[in-house]
C-alpha cells in the first residue's frame, strides 16, 4: 500500500503542537510498519535533521508560495504523481478536490468557536482561521475517516459540524519517551544560570491565544508570589511587554522580576526546565488534548490544570484541578501543589503512571488500523 502523510511544517525550526504530533507519529510508524510504502510531504525549511528516510519512508519536499497554494494545488499534484492509495492529512485541513481516499486528523474545532476575549492573533493566524472555517465543514464530508485526539473534542466536533457520532474516531496523542529522562545536571545548571532562574521556580508554557489563560495565570501567581518570596515563574513563548501590561493592569509592576521570560525554547532547554520545576501550570480554558500535562508528569512535576475541556481526560486524578476562570482557585492550586507535602507526593506518584497510558506506539498502531479499515490489506 502506498500511503501519503501530509506534514507540511515538519521542517520548520520552531515546531508547535500539531507539528510535534505529526513528527512523533511518523517516527513511531517507521518503527512499527516495514511493509507499506510511505511518502512524507513537507515544505522545505531549516530543520531537515528532525527525521530521516528509511527503506519504506520517502521524504518529499514540495515548494509552495503559501499554506493554501501548497495544500490545495501542489499537494494533490504529488499525490497523483506517486499514485497513492491513501492520503493522511495531519493538521485539520486537506485538499478539497482529491479523488484519493482521505484520512483527516482534526485536532479540534477551536477555530470555529467564538471568543469573548480580545483577539491577539497575528494577521497570519487570522487568515489561517478564516481558511479553516471555510474549508473544514466541506472537507469532513469527503473523508473516509476522521480522527481526533480526545473524547471531549469528538463531542465538540460532531456537534459543531453536524456529524454522526460514529463519523469520528478518538485516538489519543502520545508522550515521547525523552520526557522523564533527566538531562545532564551540569546542562540544567548552565541553562538555569543563563536564564537567571533559581532552583525555586514554577513553569508555564505561554502563548498569546486567550484560551491559554495567561492573564488569570499571571494574576494568580502574583497573589502566590506575594506570600512566597523565593519562587519565580518561568514563562516560555511570550515577550516581557505582554507580562508588563498585565502587571500594570493590577498595579503590580514591581513584581516583574519574579517572572523569567525565556522566549522560544529548544528541546534541550524545555527538558531542562521541566526537570527541575517545582510546579507546572496548565490552567487553560480550552484544549483539544493537553500533551504538556503528561510531559510534566513524566518528570515527576506536580501539575495544576483546569477542571474543564480535555484536561481531566488527560490528567485523570493525578493533577491539582482548578476552575481556570477563578484566580483565587488557581492561586489555591499553586499553594497546595507547592506546600502540601503529602498531597504533592500523592499527585506525583499518580502522575508517573499517566504517560504509560498515552504512548506514540499505541497511537501509531491505532492509526495503522484506520488505514486498514479503509479497505486495504495491511
Amino acid at each position: 500500500m502506498r500511503i501519503g502523510i501530509e506534514a507540511q511544517r515538519l521542517f520548520r525550526p520552531h515546531k508547535h503542537g500539531m507539528d510535534i504530533v505529526a513528527l512523533e507519529l511518523i517516527r513511531a510508524l517507521q518503527v512499527l510498519d516495514h511493509k507499506n510504502e510511505y511518502f512524507i510531504f513537507v515544505k522545505p525549511d531549516e530543520d531537515k535533521s528532525c527525521i530521516n528516510e528509511t527503506q519504506n519512508f520517502k521524504i518529499v519536499e514540495i515548494s509552495g508560495a503559501n499554506y493554501v497554494v501548497w495544500e490545495q494545488i501542489m499537494l494533490p499534484f504529488y499525490v497523483r504523481k506517486y499514485k497513492l492509495d491513501l492520503l493522511h492529512c495531519t493538521s485539520n485541513t486537506a485538499p478539497l478536490n482529491l479523488s484519493t481516499p482521505l484520512v483527516l486528523t482534526l485536532h479540534d474545532v477551536i477555530f470555529m468557536e467564538k471568543s469573548t476575549e480580545k483577539n491577539t492573533s497575528t494577521n497570519y493566524q487570522k487568515y489561517g482561521n478564516l481558511y479553516r472555517k471555510w474549508l473544514v465543514p466541506k472537507i469532513v464530508q469527503k473523508c473516509k475517516s476522521i480522527i481526533t485526539i480526545s473524547e471531549v473534542e469528538k463531542a465538540n466536533i460532531t456537534k459543531t459540524l453536524g456529524l454522526k457520532n460514529d463519523a469520528v474516531t478518538v485516538i489519543h496523542n502520545g508522550v515521547s519517551r525523552r520526557f522523564g529522562i533527566k538531562p545532564n545536571p551540569e546542562t540544567v545548571k548552565e541553562i538555569r544560570t543563563q536564564l537567571g532562574l533559581s532552583e525555586d521556580y514554577f513553569l508555564f508554557l505561554g502563548n498569546v491565544e486567550p484560551r491559554k489563560n495567561v492573564k488569570n495565570t499571571v494574576k494568580a501567581f502574583v497573589d502566590f508570589a506575594e506570600k512566597n518570596p523565593t519562587v519565580k515563574l518561568a514563562i516560555t513563548g511570550l515577550k516581557e511587554t505582554f507580562i508588563e501590561d498585565i502587571l500594570n493592569e493590577i498595579n503590580k509592576k514591581e513584581l516583574l522580576d519574579r517572572f523569567v521570560l525565556t522566549g522560544f525554547v529548544d528541546d534541550i532547554t524545555l527538558l531542562a526546565l521541566y526537570s527541575e520545576a517545582k510546579v507546572f501550570l496548565y490552567p487553560s480554558l480550552r484544549e483539544g488534548f493537553g500533551l504538556p500535562i503528561l510531559e510534566a508528569m513524566a518528570f515527576g512535576i506536580p501539575v495544576v490544570t483546569s477542571n474543564i475541556s480535555a484536561m481531566p481526560e488527560v490528567a485523570g486524578d493525578a493533577a491539582f484541578m482548578v476552575n481556570p476562570y477563578s484566580i483565587a482557585e488557581i492561586t489555591a492550586g499553586m499553594t497546595v501543589a507547592y506546600s502540601n507535602k503529602q498531597l504533592r507526593k500523592e499527585k506525583i506518584n499518580l502522575g508517573y503512571g499517566r504517560p504509560a497510558l498515552f504512548t506514540w506506539q499505541k497511537t501509531a498502531a491505532k492509526i495503522l488500523a484506520i488505514y486498514q479499515s479503509n479497505g486495504y490489506d495491511i
